[in-house]
């Protein structure tokens, strides 16, 4: 049992919930944007050793932003988590071709490897534990953390979190999701399909009650965008974490990859036959849906910073003293930091030098200088200790 996490959930006072976004290599920008925001957080709690998990109190994370929010609930500083995306994000977010993936063993692919031997150094774990690797109910996991997922056995998303007082998290039962092996709910979390084999993951294992569950990226559900999904979760009571909402009582910030309009103003009616569909229509439902969460998030929520969403929505940005936006009281504060990486957003970063299409591919390892430099410069310009006011 985390007796540690359990007094967290519980102890009175703000509560503050980080959010991380999926997009493969893409998620060096948000881990730049972290980076600043960690060092702020430093310098302004006069903390020179903080972590982010000293600061939240809940992080979730879907695909990549899985691989993030695991890494700062395990109690890595930013540096060592940038230095994971730098030095092995060329192997991690390789496509190989699909014949040389399936000849692979799930375990032993880059990815897999890699995740498991970080997250066992940071959570302590030895070969000789009782577990073979680290677990979702490691007892060092500092926060409260939610992977999104798909489970593509039963057509359903699935967050999966190390929440004590979840219904599929009670010791007594056989299948108890803390004693999953984390390494492989994350690889699960950021299996996208054609890039990545599916994840089989194994359910009460040993036991007569036996049984397996095929999962894929949990981009491939409407909450590649988890934001809103881990406010219901902190406060729904199915969940039992009930914690108080208010713009005084709870903090979102919600982590971007970076979002570029796909505009086509030359496409006509011939031009809308069955490939293109194949190919357009996954990523325009989950930038629809993203954005739809982003709207119920600064709709319901006191936003502090983001960009306009469309030109009707305008940002819904809110300052202290500024009139109501909405008919009802707000529930929590919200930060969304999320870089434009068209090449208008490019230009107005500064950044005329990068290429829009090397910043938009979730595995364009190529250009990670330029991904980083993306991520850099907008959180050097956006990121600010003043959007967390009343919470730090």
């Amino acid at each position: 049992m985390n007796q540690p996490l359990i007094d967290r959930i519980q102890q009175p006072g703000p509560k503050k919930i980080l959010a991380c976004d999926g997009g493969g290599i893409l998620g060096l920008i948000s881990v730049e944007i972290l980076a600043r925001l960690e060092a702020a957080l430093r310098k302004r709690l006069d903390k020179p050793d903080l972590v982010l998990a000293d600061w939240f109190d809940f992080v979730c994370g879907t695909s990549t932003g899985a691989v993030i929010a695991t890494c700062i609930a395990s109690g890595m500083e930013m540096d060592r988590i940038r230095s994971f995306y730098i030095d092995s994000g060329a192997q991690m977010f390789d496509k190989a071709s699909l014949f040389k993936r399936l000849r692979y063993s799930y375990e032993d692919e880059p990815l897999a490897a890699k995740l498991r031997t970080e997250f066992d150094r940071a959570l302590g774990h030895t070969p000789a534990a009782a577990e073979a690797h680290a677990t979702l109910g490691a007892a060092r996991l500092q926060t409260l953390l939610m992977l999104v997922m798909r489970n593509h056995s039963t057509d359903s998303p699935w967050p999966i979190s190390n929440n004590p007082f979840a219904r599929y998290n009670q010791p007594a039962r056989k299948d108890c999701n803390l004693r999953l092996p984390l390494w492989q709910l994350v690889r699960a979390s950021t299996a996208a399909p054609t890039f990545f084999p599916p994840e089989v993951v194994t359910f009460a294992e040993g036991t007569p009650d036996e049984y397996r569950f095929v999962f894929v990226d949990g981009g491939v559900t409407t909450y590649n965008n988890p934001a809103f999904l881990a406010f219901q979760m902190a406060t729904t009571r199915p969940y039992a974490i009930n914690w108080e909402t208010g713009a005084d009582k709870l903090m979102i910030v919600s982590v971007g990859t970076g979002s570029a309009a796909k505009a086509r103003p030359s496409l006509g009616a011939d031009d809308e036959w069955l490939l293109d569909h194949a190919k357009n229509i996954p990523s325009a439902l989950m930038n629809a849906a993203s954005a739809g969460w982003d709207m119920a998030c600064r709709s319901l929520g006191e936003c502090r910073h983001g960009a306009a969403i469309d030109r009707e929505f305008g940002d819904m940005v809110m300052t202290p003293g500024s009139a109501p936006n909405w008919t009802g009281t707000k529930l929590f504060g919200y930060v969304r930091y999320d870089p434009d990486v068209s090449r208008a957003g490019l230009d107005a970063l500064g950044l005329a030098d990068v290429a829009a299409e090397h910043v938009q591919q979730l595995d364009s390892i190529a250009h990670i200088d330029d991904i980083q430099r993306v991520g850099r410069t907008y959180a050097e310009a956006h990121v600010s200790i003043d959007h967390l006011r009343g919470f730090a």
